[in-house]
């Protein structure tokens, strides 16, 4: 199998479709098709903070659920979103305002679609995807080896948010382990959640949140070639949302 797995887009559609076009993807009735099979896959966090979050939710449900042309696996912000759309309780920051109000400002029909599409994208997709065809595993913030096959509360929370330890740093975001430095297995953990300047290569996994919401890139992984492609961002640069 041929995939190219998309970082962090939170509502970046535009450097998204410049990203579908230097992979070389073709345009057909608005669904990106590549000539060489190649299949696109999203490691989550789609929307919040970015210009465009309900087209993202539009796009990918389509590419996804519609035209079973790609795969995604959610991301902590969606699945905020998630809640928020089956009527939970949920602070309406972090990025998630734009969301809402980008959705709050469509007819109540527009409103019920894309609530109905993302809710359907979040339920029929896996919490992390375990791709053999590729020797590949797609998770937005990462998973433990021992942790393939499983699917629990502990699970989850380190796929959504990382190996959080609990405590909080000065600016209120929570400290993270390296999980990365000490997996030694040999599948592929394609991630993404934490912004770095480039892709981060640790071991057998890569991260490919290059930040483009915050003026960095948008960047793809490419297998079996092992090769990342990006896009820059059209948005402010922001040094500080930057880890590594």
């Amino acid at each position: 199998m041929k995939i190219d797995i998309i970082g962090d887009v939170h509502g970046c559609v535009d450097e998204l479709y410049q990203l579908f076009e230097q992979l070389g993807y073709e345009w057909r009735d608005g669904t990106p098709v590549h000539p060489g099979g190649r299949l696109p896959a999203f490691v989550g966090d789609i929307t919040d903070r970015g210009p465009k979050s309900v087209e993202a939710i539009q796009f990918v449900h389509r590419l996804v659920i519609q035209e079973k042309a790609g795969f995604y696996v959610p991301g902590n912000h969606c699945d905020k979103l998630y809640r928020f759309f089956k009527g939970n309780p949920v602070q309406e920051t972090h990025g998630l305002e734009t969301t809402t109000a980008e959705y709050r400002s469509l007819s109540p029909t527009e409103q019920e679609t894309v609530k109905q599409q993302f809710i359907e994208l979040i339920e029929l997709s896996p919490l992390y995807h375990i791709i053999p065809e590729a020797n590949a595993v797609i998770a937005h913030a990462g998973i433990k080896e021992e942790d393939f096959g499983k699917r629990n509360k502990r699970v989850k929370t380190f796929v959504l948010y990382g190996d959080i330890t609990g405590e909080k740093l000065p600016d209120g975001r929570p400290v993270r382990r390296d999980w990365a430095q000490h997996y030694n297995g040999d599948k592929w953990i394609i991630y993404g959640h934490t912004p770095t300047k480039e892709p981060r290569f640790v071991n057998k996994t890569v991260n490919i949140d290059t930040g483009c919401v915050f003026g960095g890139s948008l960047t793809a992984f490419r297998l079996p070639e092992e090769c990342t492609v990006s896009v820059p961002s059209s948005m402010p640069y922001i040094e500080e949302k930057f880890r590594y």
